[in-house]
């Protein structure tokens, strides 16, 4: 059935315009009927124009006050749709909520709103999608969130004011709201089919995800591209100021257009005055900018798509919002990259295209592509080679303890078993301790970090998932931080995500995606993998506040002398250690490189190895450990 019906709709657009081109317009039996959308081979064609596409800029009335100014807030937003919308098409949406468009712009070609014609509309539009997608039967809007563009208020980092700006539009869409145009007058979204998604990488991911758990009717799917889902995270972890200074300040002041930065410093006052930099613990200030504890509302589906080495939004944000779709059993998809902090156009564009464009017509234009029956992960296991799951973490891993075991001089071991008899090996917290001091050298006696190395394995050891460390330890202060390091010890050529461009190359040349006009060609410059040969890679890594041990939203002093359980996770990984390789972890205090601001106590440790461990997402659990040498 689903076949038959695409086969129809194409007859609908093609057919009757070739009868009317041979027996002229005027013939009442062969009157044209209103346009439709054309599907073959499962996706959508281009059938539409684009310099002819009608572009509208439209304000709407929000439900707040980010300001307070006594006015509700006002949402511009820029419209682009097919000129057949005019003529009864009915057509989705595709949503780029942002609070970049007039300040970093977007995109590895760094595209701004800045190019409008006689009338004051957008004759350029930033990114790929309304080039491609309108011809294809869409209506694409990028949103200014509040305080930006040409919106009124103020940013708030990602407060309720920034979360609530795209589903003023939304509601729009589907007659719940009013929107004018610059004359003041009244426009509606007749033309809209009733679905709507959302998509964006960084802040802009943020946005939809801010917008889905709202449960908003009419969002159908969005696809976060490297969003911040839990921002506590963003700037904090476990007890620790990762981003201080009063960051959620500093980013909505440069999100702000310049000439209202002055005018909004009162409310950028008023986050610098209620984040908690002064503790780094957990609350409501954070919760309110919380997405991962909201899941529970989304009705939308989601494709989510991260860098595991990203080190902006780093992979705790991926691997917490997925958890919560997971067990609140939300329609996903996911791509995992080696890249860093890179939008999916830049690391693997042929592909994604292909797939957003069958992703968006299943769910916005009810294709039935397929898309939905094949694996819901892809994972870049080195550069450009993916490998396929049925989902993440990968079915059969397993948590898998292993052992901290002591070594005669240097470094000690790792193991399934732990030691026998009770052991205590101790270092000293060294604030200015470099990274790469940490990771180098791994054999070395340094008297800032604890070293335990596996012996060369025998098989490839795969882990999937979120690693953990659970230490016994003491210290003579009343507060330290303690942070773990989880490197892979080996020759390899690697993606070299940690370079100026985070794992890719921009190139001088470009390629074109989807139709142009006179002002907007389509065309953006290619990218290429850069890679890297090294003896080592930094696998994964993570950092606690030790006062922060029972709860992030409360301090408890040590009682110096006294050993407690620590537990905190490392960032997610999917990795696969080869045969020859040695796995290594790596037990610090502060850890500057990690963004910490270091509590400055210069502690001294102690960490009883018997019951000290990391637990690792192995795929296979213990037997495959085992059977790699561990």
């Amino acid at each position: 059935m689903g076949r038959l019906g695409r086969s129809w709709v194409a007859a609908t657009v093609v057919l009757p315009l070739a009868v009317v081109a041979m027996f002229g317009a005027s013939s009442p039996a062969y009157a044209q009927p209103a346009p439709s959308i054309v599907v073959s081979d499962g996706v959508t064609q281009p059938v539409f124009g684009y310099a002819d596409a009608i572009r509208e800029k439209l304000f709407i009335d929000s439900t707040f006050d980010s300001d307070g100014d006594g006015l509700r807030d006002i949402i511009a937003f820029d419209v682009i749709r097919p000129a057949a919308t005019a003529d009864g098409l009915r057509v989705p949406v595709i949503m780029d909520a942002s609070p970049y468009y007039t300040t970093l712009c977007r995109g590895n070609d760094s595209q701004c709103k800045q190019h409008l014609d006689d009338d004051g509309l957008l004759d350029q539009w930033p990114l790929f999608y309304d080039n491609y997608f309108v011809p294809r039967g869409y209506a694409i809007i990028l949103l200014d969130m509040v305080g930006t563009g040409a919106s009124t208020g103020c940013p708030t980092t990602n407060a309720n004011q920034d979360n609530l700006s795209a589903k003023q539009a939304v509601n729009w869409l589907n007659g719940r709201a009013v929107a004018r145009d610059a004359a003041g007058d009244a426009v509606t979204a007749d033309w809209h089919n009733g679905h709507t998604g959302m998509i964006g990488k960084s802040y802009d991911g943020s946005l939809a995800m801010a917008t889905a758990v709202t449960g908003v009717k009419g969002l159908t799917t969005i696809v976060p591209i490297g969003g911040p889902a839990e921002y506590y995270d963003y700037v904090r972890s476990n007890g620790v100021v990762t981003r201080g200074n009063s960051y959620p300040s500093y980013l909505a002041n440069v999100v702000t257009n310049p000439d209202r930065r002055d005018y909004c410093r009162p409310v950028r006052d008023e986050l610098a005055a209620n984040d908690g930099d002064e503790h780094g613990d957990y609350t409501a200030f954070w919760n309110e900018r919380s997405y991962v504890k909201k899941v529970g509302k989304i009705t939308a589906s989601v494709f989510l798509v991260h860098g595991i080495n990203d080190d902006n939004v780093r992979a705790d944000h991926m691997s917490k919002f997925w958890y919560a779709l997971t067990e609140h059993d939300v329609t996903r998809k996911l791509w995992i990259t080696q890249t860093g902090h890179v939008d999916p156009f830049d690391f693997r564009r042929a592909e994604w295209v292909a797939t957003l464009h069958r992703w968006f017509d299943f769910w916005l234009h009810q294709v039935p592509n397929g898309i939905m029956d094949e694996p819901r992960v892809d994972v870049e296991r080195a550069a450009d080679v993916w490998e396929t799951y049925t989902d993440w973490p990968v079915p059969g891993k397993a948590d898998t303890e292993i052992f901290l075991q002591p070594g005669a001089d240097g470094a000690g071991g790792l193991g399934l078993v732990p030691v026998a008899d009770p052991v205590t090996e101790s270092f000293q917290d060294n604030p200015s301790q470099s990274q790469n001091t940490m990771i180098l050298n791994p054999e070395a006696v340094q008297p800032h970090r604890l070293v335990y190395l596996s012996e060369p394995l025998t098989a490839p050891l795969h882990i999937s998932g979120t690693p953990q460390i659970r230490i016994r330890a003491s210290a003579d202060q009343a507060d330290t931080h303690l942070g773990a390091v989880l490197v892979d010890y080996g020759t390899a050529e690697r993606v070299a995500h940690r370079a100026s461009g985070q794992g890719i190359i921009t190139l001088p040349t470009k390629d074109c995606w989807g139709e142009a006009s006179a002002t907007d060609d389509g065309c953006y410059r290619q990218t290429e993998k850069q890679l890297t040969t090294a003896d080592h890679e930094l696998v994964s890594k993570g950092i606690m506040d030790a006062s922060n041990r029972q709860s992030i939203r409360v301090d408890v002093p040590l009682e110096p002398g006294t050993k407690y359980n620590f537990s905190f996770p490392l960032l997610p990984e999917d990795y696969v250690f080869a045969p020859g390789h040695r796995i290594g972890v790596i037990l610090v205090a502060s850890y500057p490189q990690y963004s910490s601001q270091s509590v400055q106590t210069r502690a001294n440790i102690d960490v009883a190895l018997k019951t000290s461990r990391i637990v690792l997402p192995v795929v296979g659990g213990t037997t495959a450990a085992h059977a790699a040498g561990l």
